[in-house]
């Protein structure tokens, strides 16, 4: 098997205290995988990634200086913000699409895939975050950054972005304040998803260990070139400065889950 990185991690001042994290930031299999039985115009569409948000995430670190982690496998392939035990982890079908080389699926190939991929990104944002809190001393602002479809089904989805949460508001109220300020775009809260996920990446790397954070949603058809991806890093690096300048961001505090206790 060829070498393939799981994960890329893009440096930056640790002291800053903040961390950028992009799940599904790329479409990309493993060679031995082919292409799990798809055609190539599935691994363009968004059951394959998050359109837009590598080189939006990309943008936003260097405007910003800190530290980003990057999932460097598609979501077809084993999905970075699902829970190990969650049944959508490995997709068989997605959005309509049939994919064959997710079913039939052994237990050996779901742990292989888990052990091989979904685990070492999880390290490295574990790493990431550990080694940022190391440098400040406090709790890191974490934001994880995705991208959603302007349509599902025949339904036009109204919002230019969204934040998703659980019940960790520290991060969101302000930031659905500093995104709906200039009052030229409709901004979601919990919607078109529920940021109450059990086992996700922010239920794991944040709202179990008390770290300030939040999720950040943009539709794709707005970060889809550069020039899209452009205004929005430019958009979004003062918010996020703003944020992270707010000391009381950079506190631990655990919150319940609206999913349910926590596991020991």
């Amino acid at each position: 098997m060829q070498d393939f990185t799981p994960f890329e991690i893009i440096e930056g001042d640790y002291d800053k205290g903040m961390v950028l994290l992009a799940d599904h930031a790329m479409n990309r299999l493993p060679e031995r995988y082919g292409s799990l039985g798809l055609p190539d115009t599935a691994f363009m569409r968004h059951i394959a990634y998050d359109i837009g948000i590598e080189g939006m995430t990309r943008r936003l670190a260097a405007m910003l200086g800190v530290p980003a982690v990057l999932g460097c496998f598609s979501r077809l392939l084993i999905d970075p913000n699902r829970g190990e035990d969650d049944p959508t982890l490995v997709m068989k079908i997605s959005d309509g699409a049939i994919i064959p080389g997710n079913h039939p699926i052994t237990d050996a190939e779901w742990q292989f895939r888990l052990d091989t991929y979904h685990r070492p990104y999880h390290r490295a944002v574990e790493q990431t975050i550990a080694r940022t809190a190391s440098a400040t001393g406090k709790a890191p602002l974490v934001l994880s950054l995705h991208s959603f479809t302007p349509f599902w089904k025949e339904f036009a989805r109204p919002w230019h972005a969204a934040i998703l949460w659980d019940t960790d508001d520290r991060v969101v109220l302000p930031f659905l304040e500093h995104l709906r300020e200039p009052g030229d775009i409709v901004v979601g809260d919990n919607e078109p998803y529920d940021g109450a996920l059990k086992g996700d990446t922010m239920y794991r790397h944040c709202m179990m260990t008390g770290i300030p954070h939040a999720l950040l949603e943009v539709r794709q058809d707005l970060v889809g070139d550069d020039a899209g991806m452009d205004a929005w890093a430019q958009r979004l690096a003062p918010i996020f400065n703003r944020l992270n300048a707010d000391p009381t961001l950079h506190e631990y505090r655990i919150f319940p889950s609206r999913t349910g206790p926590y596991p020991a």
